[in-house]
């Protein structure tokens, strides 16, 4: 924009009276849709193609597209996940050169000047993401234009106009957030279960829910409470896993060694690994409560979710489903679990039987539990042992097994 005060007389032959860029003129469209399936992408994105092109100059077409199916709440290096086929399945009828990464990684190689969307939430409606974004491109030279901001004016007005919006998208997204949030809350407050159901479970439509036949965007997912698997040896297994850590302070590596001995009794259907076990033994849900909020799944490193503390969970009040153990029994399991880690358990009084027996060559297994005894086979002989178990008792018990041998 040339200034509005002039000199008093026609420079315009000077060379220097007007720095032109030495770079033509390349414009691209950015966008975005959220979901493939509660919007249409084949016709949300041409829309905004048509919308971006009015900032186009005459004649002027753009170099490339760059498009998202993605959350607008999601980092451009988390988008850009979907598999090509994916994107070619969703039969859109523009062409697809990347995603907003991809803009940002390659707009000095290819030459870019000009960035064009519909608006900025197109970009991110986390406004410090499409604002990183914008200074990323402006800082190599790419002006980054809104099809909805204003033409003309003044500079602070066009920059108004443009924080305003990105405001209004934060607090769109903040807002779509609570309501959410508030609505799983309540989810899971019903008794609802969220996502895979656990080992020992599978999950049942619940008849009793309100259902609606189709909501805004087709039909709605029906409502689901855990119920005990077919297999009942599967309910055994879990209560034995978790009574492990409980009761004998065993460390993952040996419940797993325990497990994997009777194959017929403690079923799984490829093997018994760490993750399933620590994550069974630390999962509330089987005290039949409906849990919500142990993972805040959008933080923490790529591909991880972030734990939250157990003052953030969300319990349904009564119970939901049918109990593997009680609250109680879970809660001294994560104890031990927290002191195992800590290092603070060297040797329980099971793990020196245990010991023993492994040394004799002999298999240590619980038959049954009544609440304050546990019957267990040590090689051929059953023996009956208090919780916990006197250093005396467990001394006799060793020595049992060494005469015996």
């Amino acid at each position: 924009m040339p200034s509005p005060f002039g000199p008093p007389i026609d420079l315009t032959d000077l060379p220097n009276f007007q720095q032109a860029d030495m770079r033509p003129r390349c414009s691209v469209f950015v966008g975005r849709v959220s979901t493939k399936d509660n919007q249409n992408p084949a016709s949300s994105l041409p829309r905004q193609v048509a919308l971006a092109a009015e900032r186009l100059d005459a004649n002027e077409e753009f170099a490339a597209y760059f498009w998202d199916v993605e959350s607008g709440m999601l980092l451009p290096q988390l988008r850009s996940l979907g598999s090509q086929e994916m994107y070619d399945a969703l039969a859109v009828p523009i062409p697809r050169h990347g995603g907003l990464q991809d803009l940002v990684d390659r707009a000095e190689g290819l030459g870019v000047t000009h960035v064009l969307a519909e608006r900025s939430d197109r970009v991110a409606r986390a406004m410090l993401t499409s604002l990183t974004v914008e200074h990323e491109l402006e800082r190599i030279g790419v002006e980054v234009v809104y099809a909805n901001e204003p033409i003309g004016g003044t500079e602070s007005g066009r920059l108004r106009t443009r924080r305003y919006g990105q405001v209004d998208a934060e607090v769109y997204k903040t807002t779509l957030m609570e309501m959410s949030t508030g609505g799983q809350i309540q989810h899971a407050i019903n008794g609802w279960n969220h996502g895979y159901p656990p080992y020992p479970y599978t999950t049942e439509i619940d008849l009793t829910a309100p259902t609606r036949e189709k909501g805004r965007f087709g039909a709605v997912r029906p409502k689901r409470k855990l119920v005990p698997h077919l297999d009942p040896r599967r309910f055994d297994a879990a209560r034995e896993l978790c009574r492990l850590r409980r009761e004998e302070h065993l460390k993952t590596a040996d419940i797993i060694t325990i497990l994997a001995s009777e194959p017929d009794r403690y079923l799984i259907e490829d093997r018994w690994t760490h993750s399933l076990v620590d994550g069974l033994i630390a999962n509330p849900k089987l005290t039949g409560h409906q849990v919500y909020n142990r993972k805040a799944t959008r933080t923490g490193r790529d591909g991880h979710s972030r734990l939250n503390p157990v003052s953030k969970w969300v319990w349904s009040p009564e119970i939901a489903h049918e109990a593997v153990i009680s609250v109680q029994e879970w809660k001294q399991a994560q104890e031990v679990t927290a002191a195992l880690r800590a290092g603070a358990e060297g040797s329980g009084p099971l793990l020196r039987i245990r010991a023993a027996a492994r040394r004799l060559g002999l298999t240590v297994a619980a038959i049954s539990h009544n609440g304050t005894h546990t019957l267990y086979r040590i090689g051929d002989r059953q023996v009956a042992l208090p919780a916990p178990i006197p250093d005396m008792v467990v001394q006799q018990v060793i020595d049992d097994m060494e005469s015996a041998t």
